[in-house]
């Protein structure tokens, strides 16, 4: 007789924190299940791929990920899960090597149909909160919970909409709920995750209906040690959600979208803001607070995106000055509005722009890390990497240190003292 004690599972997450946050979600499920979570690259029963569809690129990177979980774990129960199901279920129903296919809604009976698939013999033994084993190689320092899902923007470019449906709020008492049996795992920060967040809580009726409240009540109802917002849209910036900022354990970092620093391509994307909007919200930010750090998307080379257009991007990052960008280049996603423009721009043109971009997010990135040194910071330990502990500062920057004392997963002050290698070097201050 088999029974969950005895079986591993891995989970690959691809895309986003919001599939970060439902990967972490499933894990916990499988580890109160009895399951022992393993590390990707490590034999296992079954393997998880959450997949994510956002370019031709995530697919493509799924469908490898799949194949080599079975070239690997030749007995496994290999599950695909995640947006590219809810997009082309049929297409990955072709690939043999998938045993199991579940798209979003189906995460959440993930785990119970995994036990029924593994026969009649198979035995589920549960755990409690209290039997839940603390330091698990699978356990981070960092937690994304989902407290949106689902938007109703519709941009261009997005086929999020597609495989996430319309806006969905959590109600507040089940996340307090969530945080705080996170926070007894032993997590220190939590990452409030969404594809909308700012639009939390318009269809709560009682309680907390908007963002700033949810923070307000979860600081109020928690004793975390960090919280961080994961991303707010530019036109969703005001005093009252800045407010909850003045909080120290609400982390002074906010990932604001940009896409595109040209009014005309970010009609044609139907983004809902405009260049000047955008950077007045920043400069808002920005102005309140002397220490803050804002990280940003960017999209290049959108249908009809001219030479002009593209300065216009660079222009706004110079003006930013983030501390870090990522950068994509368009890619076509079959059923958004953006698949049926003509005037689509060369792979080539693509690639020159996105590596110059990627080559100024560096240098803005570098110039931000500069201004910290000689500052005091508090960093939460995630690891050891040659010798040296590696962590994040409240302002999400990453950081090293040299010593031999164990410090995972605890939360230091730091004096940061030079740049080196993409990473500051720091010393305890405490």
């Amino acid at each position: 007789m088999n029974t969950t004690l005895e079986t591993k599972v891995s989970i690959e997450t691809h895309g986003c924190k919001l599939n970060q946050a439902d990967s972490g979600k499933l894990a916990l499920q499988f580890i109160e299940a009895g399951f022992k979570l393993v590390e990707i690259g490590q034999p296992t029963d079954i393997y998880i791929v959450n997949t994510c569809t956002v370019t031709h690129i995530a697919d493509r990177k799924a469908r490898r990920s799949l194949r080599s979980a079975r070239r690997q774990n030749p007995k496994a129960t290999i599950v695909a899960t995640g947006c590219y199901v809810d997009r082309d279920a049929k297409a990955l129903s072709a690939i043999p090597e998938i045993d199991i296919i579940a798209n979003n809604a189906n995460k959440a009976t993930l785990v119970s149909e995994i036990i029924a698939s593994q026969g009649d013999g198979f035995v589920s033994c549960t755990l409690g909160t209290d039997q839940i084993p603390i330091n698990l190689n699978t356990i981070k320092t960092r937690a994304s919970i989902k407290i949106q899902e689902g938007c109703d923007q519709v941009c261009a470019y997005c086929i999020v909409p597609k495989v996430r449906g319309r806006e969905r709020s959590i109600p507040a008492n089940e996340i307090v709920a969530n945080i705080n049996k996170l926070e007894t795992i032993g997590y220190k920060e939590i990452v409030l995750t969404g594809t909308q967040l700012g639009t939390y809580g318009f269809d709560i009726t009682g309680g907390p209906n908007k963002l700033h409240l949810l923070i307000e009540h979860i600081l109020e109802n928690t004793t975390l040690a960090r919280l961080r917002v994961s991303s707010i849209q530019p036109q969703e910036i005001n005093s009252e959600l800045l407010r909850v900022w003045e909080n120290p354990r609400v982390c002074p970092h906010m990932h604001i979208p940009l896409q595109s620093g040209s009014n005309r391509i970010l009609k044609l994307m139907r983004r809902r803001y405009t260049r000047d909007e955008y950077l007045s919200s920043v400069e808002i930010v920005m102005s309140k607070f002397s220490e803050f750090s804002i990280t940003t998307d960017i999209i290049v080379g959108f249908p009809e995106e001219s030479e002009q257009d593209y300065e216009d991007t660079v222009d706004v990052v110079n003006r930013v000055g983030f501390s870090k960008l990522h950068v994509f280049p368009f890619s076509v996603r079959p059923g958004t509005t953006a698949a049926h423009l003509t005037d689509q721009i060369a792979s080539s043109v693509k690639s020159v722009r996105v590596n110059e971009l990627i080559r100024l997010g560096d240098e803005k990135s570098r110039a931000h890390q500069k201004q910290l040194i000689g500052k005091i910071r508090p960093v939460l330990w995630e690891g050891r990497k040659n010798r040296k502990w590696i962590g994040l500062t409240d302002t999400y920057v990453r950081v090293c240190l040299s010593d031999e004392r164990d410090l995972y997963n605890t939360i230091s002050r730091v004096l940061i003292e030079e740049e080196s290698n993409g990473y500051l070097n720091c010393l305890l201050a405490e």
